[in-house]
């Protein structure tokens, strides 16, 4: 397939030597053609593969390199929208079935009612998405992967003791969604393009929101604790009122309908909810380490909260809190922060891509540093079958040429229209999208939805040996 996007996506990368440059093209291109495939199978034979362990060996590449020149590319095609969101997340990649790699770090997950602790080895990766206001996944902004350092016992003692509130919000691991809020400012604020970052309940802390407020940025958090607000002073006990009894107490504004994806045990609804909204006033913790040396204001933000009609008892009903700081004073203002929230899954999607499609948690590299290097590129070609799958839905009008070069659309035009003449014009990239797709088994029956990214990465694979033979026979037969 037309390589010319990771010519795109690595047009800043200089290693200092050539053949590293050359080496990553080369890489990137293998992966994109053979998902799910490790990285001996994804190499054409013994050289190459050699030549790819000794890449991800090279202490002097730098995966933030890397992913800075994709930030680049992603931020040149933020600039074609007046507006785009920035959807941050983390997630955990585990190697625990590998316990020879050195340099990961313990990961912990807790289940059941007491919170019992399951220890894993592993590595953090938390990244910003840019997506735009029709969900066509445009890049990544930001990306940290790394393994948490071991905390010394003086630190533990002072979380323990403390509840972790003494330590300074630049010690501590929430520290990645404002410094990645951070990053994104920078990237973008020079730019025409306005943009909104989204989180999840995990960046709902007073840090994060002071720090949107300090740059100058706009952001959409869901909400996580039911703290009290709007209180008179800030050792008042006597005024105030907690957050979600608050907005129980407005009047609903209207109802909306939402889809809520397939989430574990539970299968993808539609649940209809009823909104309401409100302005309050965040104070700081009163506990917060800053006091003693500056002030802390203050914030002025708008609450949107969703809560589900018609419960059933078998599922967990919807009740979100959407916090931000961009004003909500009427119905169409709130369902546009909803939808903006909606397209919030675009990163999960991201990360199942990742771990399902393209199984880096599979991957036997024997270092830390090696694989952050391997899922920096890893996150590039995610990224790319994501763009794939998406961009038949937002543009299906659009011509193949996008990703396809002649030979190959053609070749995929007969594969599906066996003894009909080749049409003077490509075909559009849905129709392509869904023959991709059928390879990897997609039916394409009537009542079938737009093929889904499992699909296409399959089929992409099988597509890729498709022209990988035509190349051999052309290359000996002419």
């Amino acid at each position: 397939m037309d390589n010319d996007w990771i010519l795109n996506e690595f047009k800043l990368i200089d290693f200092g030597d050539q053949r590293l440059n050359k080496r990553l093209i080369r890489l990137t291109d293998d992966f994109v053609k053979s998902p799910e495939s490790p990285i001996n199978q994804a190499c054409t034979d013994w050289a190459d593969t050699k030549a790819a362990y000794r890449f991800f060996k090279n202490d002097n590449i730098s995966y933030k390199e890397i992913i800075n020149s994709h930030t680049s590319a992603t931020k040149d095609r933020c600039n074609d929208f007046s507006n785009i969101l920035v959807v941050q997340d983390t997630t955990y990649f585990t190697y625990s079935q590998h316990p020879k790699t050195k340099g990961l770090c313990p990961l912990s997950r807790s289940r059941g009612k007491h919170k019992e602790h399951i220890y894993t080895l592993g590595l953090i990766m938390h990244s910003a998405l840019a997506v735009s206001p029709d969900g066509l996944p445009l890049g990544i902004m930001d990306q940290k992967i790394y393994a948490r350092p071991e905390l010394s016992e003086e630190t533990k003692e002072i979380k323990k003791r403390t509840h972790n509130n003494a330590l300074p919000i630049e010690e501590k691991d929430s520290f990645r969604w404002i410094e990645s809020l951070r990053n994104t400012a920078t990237l973008l604020k020079p730019h025409s393009c306005d943009f909104v970052t989204i989180c999840d309940r995990e960046a709902d802390m007073y840090d994060f929101f002071l720090c949107a407020k300090e740059i100058g940025t706009k952001i959409l958090v869901r909400g996580n604790y039911n703290r009290k607000v709007n209180k008179k002073s800030l050792y008042s006990e006597v005024t105030g009122i907690k957050l979600w009894s608050l907005l129980k107490q407005k009047k609903s504004i209207g109802n909306i309908e939402i889809e809520i994806p397939k989430q574990k045990e539970q299968s993808g609804r539609k649940v209809k909810c009823e909104v309401r909204i409100s302005q309050f006033e965040l104070s700081s913790p009163l506990n917060h380490v800053d006091r003693k040396i500056k002030d802390l204001p203050n914030l002025k933000m708008y609450a949107i909260y969703l809560s589900e009609k018609n419960v059933s008892k078998e599922v967990e009903p919807i009740d979100w809190m959407l916090l931000t700081n961009i004003p909500v004073e009427t119905f169409d203002e709130a369902l546009e922060k909803i939808s903006w929230y909606c397209l919030r899954w675009r990163i999960e999607v991201f990360h199942k891509i990742l771990k399902s499609g393209l199984k880096v948690e599979d991957c036997r590299l024997s270092t830390s540093e090696r694989l952050t290097r391997y899922l920096s590129v890893m996150s590039i070609v995610a990224w790319r079958l994501f763009w794939l799958t998406m961009i038949s839905r937002t543009t299906p009008k659009a011509s193949c040429n996008l990703f396809l070069t002649a030979m190959e659309w053609k070749i995929l035009y007969l594969k599906f229209n066996k003894n009909q003449k080749l049409p003077e014009h490509p075909p559009s990239i849905k129709q392509c999208t869904i023959w991709i797709a059928m390879l990897g088994g997609f039916l394409n029956r009537k009542s079938d939805n737009e093929p889904g990214i499992t699909h296409v990465w399959r089929g992409l694979k099988i597509f890729s040996n498709m022209l990988e033979g035509v190349e051999i026979m052309r290359d000996s037969y002419g």
